[in-house]
């Protein structure tokens, strides 16, 4: 993978060198703040550093690569990602988290979704992209709208966190849209 420069980001390959800090900012810190917004109604399970290394290896060499690094003033701040909800069907999922919080509400997520919208798109035979987060998480719906995602669902009342119902929220984008956004060939929406 290339890097993408955006205006605020850049998203580069992953690499073996950046998996200790990574491995510091998921699970160096104890109740971290971005694991509260991050799908908090999971519990985060430490995870050993050897075992996180083994695990993450086998995404280093997928093509296109299921995680890049997100980096911010040439410091990784975060990652993107995408999974296969039913490879079958092609049925592409992505996400993205920014562990610092002082890069949170000044567009950095935004334009780091968009730039990685626009890399799968062009580098995979899919139809959509799709995302999703609960109801809890208003950053994170503001992003995928500002990044041209449209809400497509709403589940009520499915995530449960600190004695409190959320609904869970699904967002997507059709290649078609993305190309009506952007137009053939570009990398950002």
């Amino acid at each position: 993978m290339a890097p993408i420069h955006g205006e605020k980001v850049k998203l580069r390959q992953i690499t073996m060198d950046d998996l200790p800090g990574l491995w510091n900012m998921i699970y160096g810190v104890k109740k971290p703040e971005w694991k509260k917004w991050d799908a908090p109604y999971f519990p985060l399970q430490p995870e050993p550093y050897q075992y996180f290394i083994d695990s993450f290896l086998p995404a280093l060499k997928d093509k296109p690569p299921r995680y890049a690094a997100i980096e911010i003033g040439g410091v990784l701040k975060g990652t993107v990602s995408y999974y296969w909800e039913c490879r079958p069907t092609r049925w592409l999922e992505c996400g993205i988290v920014i562990y610092d919080p002082l890069y949170w509400n000044g567009g950095y997520g935004t334009e780091a979704v968009k730039l990685w919208g626009g890399y799968l798109f062009e580098n995979m035979d899919i139809p959509r992209i799709g995302m999703t987060t609960w109801s809890g998480n208003q950053r994170m719906m503001k992003c995928a709208e500002k990044a041209g995602f449209t809400m497509e669902g709403r589940i009520r009342k499915v995530r449960y966190y600190n004695g409190t119902y959320y609904d869970s929220i699904r967002y997507g984008m059709l290649r078609e849209e993305w190309e009506q956004i952007c137009g053939h060939g570009c990398r950002t929406l």
